[in-house]
């Protein structure tokens, strides 16, 4: 292959419904032979991404998707071609795995790799599996300080995993306080915290990541140096693509639906969702404004990674 041309290829994530995701190791006689990869393969004249996944997995493991949803494109150069990947979740399937090219199979789980090497493309995919499908809002400014961490402790106990701590109402002084309560009360329970348009305090506090407001990413021309998890809030595609050049981990797209933190605002709707969605970005997107965790599937279905909660996460 010419490192000149862009080979499409479709990727599946077969995900079991405990969590756990398929990865193949490539065969040998083809480039990196016994890399630990994501099945699929390139498109043929004419094939849609879903067509050649379809095919590809019922030729390399006699499987039949019967329900997968687009996810993440990467674009990624290797020594012997530039190959760009429409991965897609796979969450149903006829048919056991088998390794019809001599590959072998592995089942594994976010952040808990048990195989190497993966194939270096691969890498925004795994840190993407992590992300949950409902990404929780704080909303101190809504419920009151003090019940809002009365609920955020129920939310703990009940295994919440990720939340972005949001009080743009705070002042300066206000929010570090209650960032480091949050913080305290959360590590113990192993729940991750992203704080909110603040990269020093990010680093200073020892977050695990920072989420951006657009009008503060478009600030940035590179990703922050310390942060381990960086999102950027959009609205439109010139926004997601500057979340893409400053190395956004994933990003919230909004608002989808009617929401009163909006009032007399068009919502984007399903179809504008999808259509920006749709124009293929490296990282998950998650569906914001009028959301409900009911909705997750909604917004997997239109091609993001799932929904993001403000009210609806503390009700």
């Amino acid at each position: 292959m010419s490192q000149g041309k862009t080979v499409n290829v479709a990727a599946g994530i077969l995900i079991r419904a405990d969590g756990a995701f398929l990865l193949g190791s490539r065969p040998a006689g083809k480039p990196y032979a016994g890399y630990w990869e994501f099945p699929g393969g390139k498109l043929e004249a004419g094939e849609t991404a879903l067509d050649a996944l379809r095919r590809e997995l019922i030729e390399e493991m006699g499987v039949t998707v019967t329900a997968a949803t687009p996810w993440i494109v990467q674009t990624f150069t290797y020594p012997h071609a530039t190959v760009r990947l429409h991965f897609f979740r796979v969450t149903g399937w006829q048919g056991e795995p088998q390794p019809h090219e001599g590959q072998a199979f592995a089942w594994q789980r976010p952040g808990q790799l048990t195989v190497s090497p993966i194939l270096p493309a691969n890498g925004p995919i795994l840190r993407g599996l992590i992300l949950p499908e409902v990404m929780a809002l704080s909303n101190a400014n809504g419920i009151g300080t003090d019940e809002w961490l009365q609920r955020l402790q129920d939310r703990l106990a009940k295994g919440l995993q990720w939340l972005i701590l949001r009080e743009p109402q705070l002042a300066t002084d206000d929010y570090r306080a209650l960032a480091a309560e949050t913080l305290a009360r959360c590590r113990s329970s192993g729940c991750r915290v992203i704080l909110h348009g603040d990269i020093e305090l990010a680093r200073e506090l020892g977050a695990d990541g920072v989420h951006l407001p657009a009008r503060i990413a478009a600030t940035l021309e590179r990703r922050p140096r310390g942060i381990d998890r960086l999102g950027v809030s959009t609205h439109n595609a010139a926004e997601l693509a500057h979340a893409q050049k400053i190395g956004a981990d994933y990003a919230l797209l909004g608002h989808v639906l009617d929401t009163a933190s909006h009032p007399g605002e068009t919502p984007l709707g399903w179809n504008d969702f999808a259509g920006l969605v749709g124009q293929g970005w490296p990282f998950p997107i998650y569906a914001l404004g009028g959301m409900n965790a009911g909705l997750a599937a909604t917004a997997q279905t239109h091609g993001g990674h799932g929904v993001a909660l403000l009210s609806a996460a503390w009700q």
